[in-house]
């Protein structure tokens, strides 16, 4: 597999009004290779969304080099896409009509572009819903829908940014299963950041652990489970071995990021 996507000596600073500078990210050194499934977990305010809105073209003012396909990230890219945590969907627009919106957008014609999003809400297990506006959809069909219209416009790239966060266990748990279906389907390249571990070893061929702010990467596990992969393998030892690896590198990341912000609530 050739890399896609390589990250070198990427850093990041917030200014804050009155206050100490925000050291986000610290060196960030990662390549991403084509096709390959790369979750990014770590403490809150460790710089991983940060570290996505920079690949993803959405920060420009960074340190270090962010190259797709060895050309520099200079804004938004056709070959990211982006699906974030927050719901998304356009409330006035049908599910069909969400997922066409990209292509609208491109300029396709309303036939070819409307048959391109039936092919991409079927992929998401949403057929029978296209006419259905999101008001009229549970909040794991509305992050389908979202993930469907991204998918619409063919990016090599997916950066999510935790997508299922805001849902249930199960649900969480039985979206991967589809993001997986989709992943082998496609052969996309998938970044995901999430705070779920079992959900990282669950879809990743790779998992980046991150250290409290500012981020650096800490380690990178290869997670050595069979595919094709399916929620089932959550019962098995070798994925809770996984889970233990990964749990042990974040404590002490997470415990520094519980002190940080304890120390910043008595300050106030």
């Amino acid at each position: 597999m050739a890399g896609i996507l390589e990250i070198s000596n990427v850093s990041k600073t917030y200014d804050a009004d009155g206050d100490k500078p925000v050291h986000a990210l610290d060196g960030v050194d990662l390549t991403v290779n084509e096709g390959e499934f790369v979750s990014v977990i770590g403490p809150s305010g460790c710089g991983k969304s940060t570290l996505f809105n920079i690949i993803g073209g959405l920060i420009d003012d960074y340190q270090g080099t962010v190259l797709i396909d060895g050309h520099s990230v200079d804004g938004a890219h056709r070959d990211v896409g982006v699906v974030f945590q927050e719901e998304s969907t356009f409330p006035w627009r049908t599910t069909l009509e969400n997922v066409a919106f990209p292509l609208e957008i491109e300029g396709m014609n309303k036939a070819e572009r409307e048959e391109r999003a039936r092919q991409f809400v079927r992929l998401v297990g949403l057929e029978g819903f296209e006419n259905h506006y999101p008001a009229q959809l549970s909040g794991g069909m509305k992050q389908r829908t979202a993930v469907a219209r991204t998918l619409a416009y063919e990016p090599r790239i997916m950066l999510m940014d935790e997508p299922f966060g805001a849902l249930d266990e199960q649900t969480r748990m039985l979206l991967g299963d589809k993001m997986l279906e989709i992943w082998a389907e496609l052969h996309q390249t998938m970044l995901l950041i999430t705070h779920n571990i079992t959900e990282a070893v669950q879809l990743s061929d790779r998992v980046v652990v991150m250290s409290f702010r500012p981020g650096k990467i800490k380690e990178v596990i290869e997670i050595d489970l069979p595919r094709p992969r399916t929620s089932e393998v959550i019962s098995t030892p070798e994925f809770g071995t996984c889970v233990g690896r990964l749990w042990a590198l974040l404590r002490e990341e997470a415990s520094r990021g519980m002190v940080d912000a304890e120390a910043a609530i008595a300050a106030r």
